[in-house]
């Protein structure tokens, strides 16, 4: 019972980190910097990848 709770809560903060992490990069601020030198906010690429890498690893605890 305790690794499925623990499973869903990865689960769910993930997809939460992915989403603040695409809104990040989807800003107006950060649309601006990216046309004009072509670097992404760290931010984004954190929130987006630690939100992948944390629901791949709550889905392999649920099964």
């Amino acid at each position: 019972m305790n690794n499925k709770l623990i499973s869903i809560v990865l689960i769910v903060g993930g997809v939460a980190l992915a989403v603040w992490g695409y809104n990040i990069y989807d800003a107006a601020g950060s649309q601006v910097t990216r046309a004009l030198s072509g670097d992404t906010p760290i931010e984004a690429w954190a929130g987006m990848v630690g939100g992948v890498v944390a629901v791949l690893v709550g889905l392999k605890k649920l099964k």
